[in-house]
């Protein structure tokens, strides 16, 4: 065999992503230093800084080789004997190549944990075999269910101090079994070992002759992960506008999942504009057919205006576009998350804000049972609803690793918060809040409208400082046939005739206008209110003075006015009988001529610096 050959057989073997989690002391980094040492994967130089390392660990017998000295490269971790960051180490066989992640084992370092889990195909959980099954076993094997991983080998370690019994063996995979039927683990396979000794880690041992299954390398040469890859769904992710030339223009990226050729006929998100790939361009050249996770450029035949950060996506085959969506997140900051918080969240190559819109309950990773919350501290993994200012192109997690996934990223310290999967999108008019009730759901509403609210380049100031006034709401309500109208009218003549800027709204004007969708006998009344409100918000913003009525509004209907209309202030007045004289209201009007009711009106206004002294 030639090198050049030998290379290309090399460049092109399959790639196996694992990492290993299990109780402190289990032995994580001890089992990837042998796979290592046996495999002989150790250079020269590397295995005499070992050996002279070994000697001088105080609990080692001097001939003994301590193989975690491989993994556990921090000093902190050396002096401890633990694992505390993710390392990660890359080595190859004559079947594949291998990228390890070795995981702390502590619950206090579960999110480097969660983020070496994140991207990988398979999982092995280590298990000693004097514990069994242990709370943190159930921690790590639940983490890895939530991130969508697979493939699960459990590695019963250190069988020598078992003295290789196989009913200690199988009564620690019945009882794995049994907790993991709760979990999303599709494949199982059981091993005993002796990460120590070297049983079972890469060549067969007669102490266990009773197993007859493959070694641990011989698993992770021939198990088959491909499935569990996504190649229907076609995503790609927009990094750059490739464009050298005015002869060329091509996007660039990387294919996250799915399969594209030329001629397919595509969209971009979120224009929705449609072509056709009619180059897939690489620095080897052009290609006809490309696949997750390759690096390309395509070419279209139409020139459509792509930026980075948008998507482009097969036309038949479109992922949810949404501002809303509900997630599980794991938390990795030491502050407290809490409803309302605002973040960056960074998802597919596209960062936006966001905000957290409810925490729905926190998870016990250690007894699978949901608890309500007010916050999730860190380690802590939640479920929550999130609202972004800009769309999001994604798919569930557990459809698409990909496109499910996102990291919440303090806009203050630019720290990583916390890594998030996508359950799906959220359709409601609002994120639903720790108590399901009607005002519950309006403060939420606004909250989440607030957030998401589109603010142009001339501020509120500017228009107070235009109008001399700012942009404020005048309700007048009572029982029918008390003159609201006439006052309102009244009083929009009076306040133009004073160069304020004022509008005045029938209700005639609403309900055949905003109102003429809803069906003739249905109850409109909760949902006149809901548009009302929401139409004064959007003309107080303009800096005008909202004027309209509401014919026998109660308290309910205003304070429910006056919630939607905020942050700008409704001022509520109640003309009519003695019947209304104890309904809390701004102003009351009773047998007040039209004009006196209009100036006694105009004088309130003034008072509460709504409108200037001299208009009065």
């Amino acid at each position: 065999m030639n090198i050049d050959t030998f290379l290309n057989q090399h460049e092109n073997k399959d790639l196996l992503r694992f990492l290993t989690s299990g109780s402190v002391d289990d032995g994580k980094s001890t089992l990837i230093g042998r796979l290592l040492y046996d495999s002989k994967l150790i250079y020269e130089d590397q295995l005499a800084k070992l050996k002279e390392e070994s000697k001088k660990s105080s609990n080692k017998d001097e001939e003994e080789i301590d193989y975690s000295l491989l993994l556990d490269g921090l000093k902190a971790e050396r002096e401890q004997g633990i694992t505390i960051d993710v390392a990660y180490r890359y080595f190859s066989t004559p079947n594949r190549k291998f990228i390890i992640a070795d995981t702390p084992g502590h619950e206090q370092y579960t999110r480097n944990m969660a983020t070496g889990a994140s991207t990988a195909d398979l999982a092995i959980i280590l298990i000693d075999a004097r514990k069994g099954v242990i709370t943190q076993t159930k921690r790590h094997a639940f983490i890895n269910s939530l991130l969508g991983i697979k493939h699960v080998i459990v590695a019963v370690n250190k069988m020598d101090l078992a003295d290789y019994s196989e009913q200690v063996f199988l009564d620690i995979m019945n009882d794995f079994n049994e907790f993991s039927q709760q979990l999303d683990l599709q494949n199982k396979y059981y091993i005993p070992l002796s990460a120590l000794k070297g049983d079972n880690v890469v060549d067969r041992s007669d102490k266990t002759d009773w197993y007859k299954g493959p070694t641990l390398l011989e698993m992770l040469e021939t198990v088959n992960v491909t499935g569990t890859r996504n190649f229907k769904d076609f995503r790609f992710p927009v990094q750059w506008v490739n464009r050298p030339n005015l002869d060329f223009r091509g996007f660039s990226g990387t294919i996250v999942s799915g399969v594209v050729k030329q001629g397919d006929t595509v969209i971009a998100l979120p224009s929705r504009k449609e072509s056709r790939v009619q180059r897939i361009v690489t620095a080897d050249g052009d290609m006809e057919e490309a696949f997750a996770p390759q690096a390309v450029t395509l070419v279209l035949e139409d020139e459509i205006d792509i930026s980075s950060g948008e998507m482009i996506v097969h036309a038949s085959n479109v992922p949810t576009v949404s501002n809303s969506f509900e997630g599980y997140v794991v938390w990795m900051d030491d502050k407290e998350l809490k409803k309302s918080d605002t973040f960056l969240i960074r998802h597919a190559g596209k960062t936006t804000k966001a905000r957290i819109d409810a925490l729905k309950y926190h998870l016990d990773v250690n007894t699978l049972q949901k608890g309500r919350t007010m916050g999730l501290r860190l380690n802590e993994i939640g479920n929550v609803s999130i609202t972004t200012t800009q769309p999001l192109f994604f798919d569930p997690y557990t459809k698409n690793r990909e496109t499910g996934s996102f990291v919440l990223i303090d806009p203050i310290t630019n720290n990583t918060a916390a890594a998030g999967m996508i359950v799906d999108a959220l359709f409601d008019d609002y994120a639903p809040g720790d108590d399901d009730n009607e005002e519950t759901r309006i403060t939420d509403h606004v909250e989440k409208r607030e957030f998401l609210w589109d603010n142009g380049l001339v501020t509120q100031s500017d228009r107070a400082k235009r109008n001399h006034h700012r942009g404020k709401a005048v309700l007048l309500t009572g029982a029918v046939g008390t003159g609201k109208r006439d006052i309102a009218k009244m009083l929009e003549k009076r306040m133009f005739d004073s160069n304020l800027q004022a509008y005045y709204l029938g209700v005639s004007n609403v309900q055949s206008g905003l109102d003429c969708d809803i069906p003739l006998g249905f109850t409109t009344k909760d949902e006149h209110v809901r548009r009302l409100g929401e139409l004064s918000r959007i003309i107080t913003d303009s800096g005008q003075i909202f004027i309209t009525i509401y014919d026998g509004a109660d308290d309910y209907d205003i304070e429910k006015l006056k919630s939607l209309s905020s942050p700008n202030e409704l001022f509520v007045v109640i003309v009519g009988e003695s019947l209304f004289k104890d309904f809390e209201a701004d102003l009351h009007l009773y047998d007040q001529s039209l004009e006196n009711a209009v100036e006694e009106i105009m004088k309130i206004l003034s008072e509460n610096n709504i409108i200037p002294e001299y208009c009065i």
